[in-house]
């Protein structure tokens, strides 16, 4: 059975970004196959009724959703790249990506149940139960699927599929999904692992950072790196508020970035901070600005930042 992963990393590190800018093989599977006489054929055809296990428990689609609001913007992400797009009619107020995504003011963070039927959806998908959206919408009957924020790549994988299936596009998200694991393990493979570089992986400047046990930290993990957020006194769920002298005490070889567009961090800020100017990273020029969307998102643009990161360590690891 899918574990039901909580969603306070997610919700903490959605606010982070709003206030400064495991299961194994089958996820979601076809409920009893309907008979010739109590369906349509078409309806068979199709794949549906489908029933998915998401964090919500198991969610029964009858027909392929055809006015799907995503309150995420990850799973927004996820429909596009699957092939589902057509069948979205709103997204929240975060999904910038892609471009042709519907974006309404409608908020995952303050969900308003008025303003999400009014869409008329037959399938909304979140990532947070905030304010209990599941069960307020299930009191009118509208289909919620609940992908919490992942904590693993093959969490992020799961979750893909499942849309797949819910959406009827389950060939297309094992595609991706496919084609995301190859790439990231070339990328994992092609990593300099020898050089035993230390980083630090920053939120926002306050500074919150994130450590191994976090779906960013282990994507970091694949490169071999070693992160200085694992010895923080309080890990906090998985994303310690560190203090300036624990970060220079620590002196990382490298410092990656993920609050550049929310707040302009680069690395002449960081050396304006006390007893920062004589950090490694900065004296060498590792500073890497990371996108704060890819920073902050686990769906299949994940490979971009992996693509990223892999590149900063390969030109750290020539320089050492």
């Amino acid at each position: 059975m899918r574990p039901r992963r909580t969603a306070l990393a997610g919700a903490l590190l959605g606010t982070l970004i709003l206030a400064g800018c495991g299961q194994t093989g089958t996820t979601a599977t076809p409920s009893a196959a309907p008979t010739a006489s109590s369906a349509p054929a078409s309806a068979s055809a199709a794949g549906f009724p489908v029933t998915v296990e998401a964090g919500n428990g198991k969610v029964t689609l009858a027909k392929k959703p055809e006015r799907i609001v995503s309150l995420s913007a990850t799973h927004t992400e996820t429909l596009f790249a699957i092939g589902a797009g057509p069948q979205v009619v709103a997204v929240d107020d975060q999904s910038n990506y892609p471009p042709e995504a519907p974006k309404t003011d409608l908020s995952g963070f303050k969900p308003n149940v008025e303003a999400i039927v009014a869409q008329k959806p037959d399938l909304v998908i979140v990532s947070n139960d905030i304010d209990q959206i599941v069960a307020e919408l299930g009191k009118v009957n509208v289909p919620v699927l609940l992908e919490p924020a992942a904590t693993k790549l093959d969490e992020a994988y799961e979750e893909i599929a499942e849309i797949g299936a819910a959406t009827g596009n389950q060939a297309k998200a094992d595609e991706v999904v496919s084609g995301m694991k190859t790439a990231m393990d070339k990328l994992a493979a092609e990593a300099p692992k020898d050089k035993k570089l230390t980083y630090y992986h920053e939120l926002d400047q306050t500074p919150y950072a994130a450590t191994s046990q976090t779906f960013i930290g282990q994507v970091y993990g694949l490169f071999g790196l070693t992160n200085i957020a694992d010895k923080a006194p309080d890990q906090a769920g998985g994303y310690p508020k560190l203090s300036a002298e624990f970060v220079a005490q620590a002196d990382p070889d490298m410092i990656f970035l993920g609050d550049v567009k929310c707040c302009g961090q680069s690395k002449d800020t960081l050396a304006k901070r006390p007893g920062w100017k004589g950090l490694s990273a900065i004296k060498n020029d590792q500073v890497i600005q990371l996108d704060d969307d890819l920073a902050s998102r686990w769906g299949p643009r994940v490979v971009q930042l992996a693509e990223s990161i892999g590149a900063a360590v390969a030109k750290a690891g020539a320089k050492s």
